[in-house]
């Protein structure tokens, strides 16, 4: 369990799983798709968590204990480097400094207590807010990077010595 000024950050809950489906069915997500789907991405959350020892936490208000996103380390099999992801699932949360806040929590637990030396995110091009919250991060475009999804997504370094 991760927590920070607004947010506790714990793995996830079999009572996420409705918030989770709303995001992964809506329009909202970068790869809308069906329940079946969406199960079947979420199942994974548990299973990385169980296989490696770590993985993406669900991100819930400290206030009213709601799930609003997922956020952390991953590093599934086939990806040829550790990643640092970040997701909110509620669109009227953004722009108050929740997925910043989050995003900077599992950084530094990727960079302190899981001993990470490096780490990249995996960004969609039309994602402009996830690339300026890279930025924000320290994190910057890799070019060179090997890119497991084999399209346009880019490559985004993060090193330690960025940690908060």
């Amino acid at each position: 369990m991760i927590d920070t000024a607004r947010l506790l950050l714990r793995r996830p809950k079999d009572s996420d799983w409705t918030a989770y489906c709303d995001y992964r069915r809506s329009p909202r997500s970068t790869s809308p798709m069906p329940e079946g789907e969406a199960w079947t991405h979420f199942a994974a959350f548990f299973g990385h968590w169980h296989l490696r020892g770590f993985g993406r936490f669900v991100a819930t208000l400290k206030t009213t204990g709601q799930p609003i996103g997922h956020f952390g380390p991953f590093f599934p099999a086939g990806h040829p480097e550790r990643e640092l992801t970040w997701t909110l699932w509620v669109p009227d949360l953004e722009g108050q400094g929740y997925a910043h806040e989050a995003a900077l929590a599992v950084r530094d637990h990727a960079f302190g207590p899981l001993g990470w030396t490096a780490a990249v995110s995996y960004i969609d091009p039309a994602n402009h807010r996830s690339q300026q919250l890279a930025a924000r991060l320290g994190a910057v475009r890799d070019p060179a990077a090997p890119n497991p999804y084999g399209d346009a997504t880019q490559v985004w370094r993060h090193h330690p010595g960025e940690l908060s």
